[in-house]
């Protein structure tokens, strides 16, 4: 709908540094509006069956589907990401996460219990009735699908913010579905989150909150829900470590080469990731030889223009997010860290107006702040250690536990590492795999809550226990 302002905001292509669109900036009555529009839709989509929910997120699924090419080309041009990644990886998981759903739901069975004979238990979920979504900006269309798809299973009606820097991608995606749903059951508001976020998350109608973001933010968010005490996921920030084991020198050429790939990932997305694994820890006796094939491996990625297929690492989501990152680089170089590789803006000389930066590999210690602050781009620290236990200290010596890795030939020592790990994600002999029947969320300040899993369903219905007695006999209390 149009803002009630009237007022548009310009959504600026971070590729290219053009005009891609105006959208509504939305205000507290747009925020109201929306609201209200969502109460008054739960009011019938809560009366929906588990098999009318599970048909219309299929429905959701197929449509997507239809306009797969359409809506990656969009996330590229809202966001900077490449082509190859938002039409191979992020689009065909934003689908295949409404099928999980659909199917998760049609395959619950409930809990009855028979207490004493006479008396029996039943355990019901109900939907918890208006949720309120706030999405981040280097994944808009995939952490919206991540949020909508357990949220709509359960049968709440949503209002959803999506990052004021990447708005356009999940308007589209919008327009693509809208025929499928009700109207009401999505409503999409506009906008700097500093100015509407507290307005919508104190909302009284609004009985859950979700956030994907950096951590000072969901601090922040988490305290307005305390306003209605309303529950609340939040997925937040990482500073992922990577552990390579000596034991990869010694495997086959293949593996050893998937654990080159398995390092050079920091620069996947541009490296904004939340899980971005951008501390690469590397075992003392293994450094120099691997870390020579890895600097080979980052001079090999190409980033001249984000829409052709073969590019490999596209522009940084904002003109804001790329000065932070190279403000970062020059906190790097003075703090003493050693630059391999990278350390500037790239010179794009297709699209030199877009936001671009170079790969870049420091090498330090884990004390510096390049290695404990989350940079949110394609910069990577290294450091070394001796042993198993070192390695452990080093990847725990941090405020989070989003993801982790962990590279050996070495079952043992995997287990090991693995179990030891202070995060909610362990990749191991691998890493950056999403798939929607894997719980993801963070320990520590990454977050609260799990996304990607059925048991997401949990955070957004509530839990009701019908105690019913069939007993012709008084209680016999009193």
């Amino acid at each position: 709908v149009s803002p009630i302002s009237g007022d548009y905001i310009d959504n600026i292509s971070p590729v290219d540094g053009e005009l891609l669109t105006k959208v509504p900036r939305s205000n507290e009555k747009d925020v109201e509006a929306a609201v209200l529009a969502a109460d008054k839709a739960f009011q019938e989509f809560k009366k929906t069956s588990i098999v009318e929910r599970s048909t219309l997120l299929l429905k959701i699924a197929d449509a997507i589907e239809g306009k797969l090419e359409d809506l990656a080309l969009a996330e590229t041009l809202d966001n900077g990401k490449t082509i190859r990644e938002t039409l191979n990886a992020d689009l065909p998981l934003v689908v295949d996460h409404f099928r999980y759903f659909a199917g998760v739901i049609r395959g619950e069975t409930g809990t009855t219990t028979d207490l004493d004979g006479t008396t029996v238990s039943e355990e019901i979920h109900e939907p918890k009735g208006v949720v309120a979504q706030i999405i981040p900006w280097n994944f808009p269309l995939l952490m919206a699908a991540w949020k909508l798809a357990p949220a709509l299973a359960a049968g709440n009606c949503v209002v959803m913010k999506p990052a004021s820097a990447t708005p356009m991608a999940i308007l589209i995606m919008m327009e693509v579905i809208q025929d499928v749903l009700p109207a009401g059951v999505i409503n999409i508001i506009n906008g700097s989150g500093g100015k509407i976020g507290k307005f919508l998350t104190t909302h009284p109608k609004v009985k859950k909150v979700a956030f994907t973001g950096e951590t000072s933010t969901g601090q922040t968010i988490m305290q307005y829900a305390t306003e209605n005490i309303i529950p609340t996921t939040l997925e937040l920030g990482g500073k992922s470590p990577n552990i390579f084991m000596e034991s990869i020198m010694d495997a086959d050429d293949e593996f050893f080469d998937k654990a080159i790939e398995g390092l050079v990932l920091f620069a996947f997305n541009s490296g904004e990731v939340c899980s971005c694994p951008s501390r690469a820890l590397i075992q003392e006796s293994i450094y120099e030889p691997f870390m020579e094939r890895v600097l080979e491996r980052v001079k090999a990625i190409t980033q001249e223009n984000p829409l052709d297929p073969n590019n490999k690492m596209g522009a940084q989501a904002s003109t804001n997010q790329q000065e932070t990152i190279l403000n970062y680089i020059k906190i790097g170089k003075e703090e003493g860290a050693e630059c391999l590789i990278g350390g500037e803006a790239y010179d794009n000389k297709t699209f030199p107006n877009g936001n671009y930066i170079q790969p870049t590999i420091f090498k330090g210690h884990n004390k510096m702040r390049i290695f404990q602050e989350e940079i949110f781009g394609p910069v990577l620290a290294v450091t070394t250690f001796k042993d198993e236990d070192e390695a452990l200290e080093i990847a725990n010596d941090t405020i989070y536990g989003l993801g982790s890795g962990v590279w050996s030939r070495d079952a043992h020592q995997l287990h090991n590492i693995a179990r030891g790990l202070e995060a909610g994600r362990v990749w191991v002999n691998c890493y950056h795999l999403y798939p929607s029947h894997a719980s993801f969320g963070g320990y520590k300040k990454s977050g609260i809550g799990k996304e990607t899993h059925k048991t997401v369903l949990d955070a957004y219905r509530y839990t009701k226990n019908i105690l019913t007695s069939y007993s012709k006999d008084a209680l016999g209390f009193f």
